[in-house]
């Protein structure tokens, strides 16, 4: 909505980004009617089992036979040649809008954004960055561990290690935008402000802290669970990997709201964890 916040968010990286030199391309998903759900219609052509559609391995080999639909394959094209890519969007339903998620379910399809062999930190997009920028209709008390809605980082768990870092993206700390709507001008201002303060040195930002591959098992025999001697090595540390592999601990704080620090590795020991775009 061109009113909107989140407009006005999208505008202010824009014009920023640009200011510095880098080319940005926006993907305005409502504007371009953006086809949230994943069907047969996404495949051109004949499909390998008529009888028993499976969506991803038949996009997997569309994909490898040049066989995707057109705007597909736009939105591939787009995060093939971008550096950094920024989610803009307001959280509904502790997630993304269904027109979002649909641009996911889609644009990242297996084969081009994630393998079995390539997930995670050894993902297709390691070498790229990726972070969530949203506003809430919730004030900030709200998504404190203590408040209504629980731990704020336990919502983007799914969401920053379950899509962007699987992927293999260096996920950046979220831009936050507590309850815009229910904030005067002058607050809404001051974020926005702040918001184009942080863009002048986004790039060089460390990334989120999640789990190695390196510290599992990465087979099916061995369940793809942390290896026994990385288990007992951590046995000693006070604080959980991270948000998701808590290990029955307290939680790293923070853990998917702000790269870690120095002081935080050295409290949980060393080991414990080891073009722009936006849609």
């Amino acid at each position: 909505i061109p009113a909107s916040f989140n407009a006005a968010a999208r505008d202010v990286a824009l014009q920023e980004l640009k200011l510095q030199g880098y080319e940005v391309v926006v993907s305005d998903l409502y504007a371009m009617n953006f086809k949230a759900s994943a069907t047969r219609d996404d495949i051109i052509g004949d499909v390998r089992n008529s009888e028993h559609f499976q969506y991803g391995e038949e996009t997997l080999h569309a994909g490898m036979e040049g066989r995707l639909s057109e705007d597909i394959v736009a939105e591939q094209r787009k995060v093939t040649e971008a550096e950094l890519i920024i989610f803009q969007f307001p959280l509904y339903w502790f997630s993304f809008p269904a027109v979002m998620k649909g641009w996911i379910d889609r644009v990242l399809s297996q084969g081009f954004a994630f393998s079995l062999e390539k997930m995670y930190d050894n993902g297709i997009f390691k070498d790229k960055k990726a972070m969530l920028s949203f506003t809430t209709g919730a004030a900030p008390t709200m998504f404190q561990p203590d408040g209504i809605n629980g731990d704020i980082n336990v919502t983007l768990w799914p969401l920053q290690n379950g899509i962007l870092h699987f992927c293999g993206f260096q996920v950046l700390a979220p831009q936050i935008f507590w309850s815009p709507a229910h904030s005067p001008p002058a607050a809404r201002a001051a974020m926005l402000e702040g918001w184009r303060t942080r863009l002048k040195g986004l790039l060089a930002e460390n990334p989120l802290t999640f789990a190695r591959c390196e510290l599992f098992d990465l087979s099916f025999q061995g369940g793809f669970l942390l290896r026994p001697e990385v288990k007992e090595e951590l046995a000693t540390q006070p604080l959980g990997i991270s948000t998701g592999h808590h290990l029955g601990k307290p939680l790293p704080p923070d853990n998917q709201t702000r790269a870690a620090t120095a002081e935080d590795e050295r409290g949980n020991g060393k080991k414990a964890c080891g073009s722009i775009r936006t849609v």
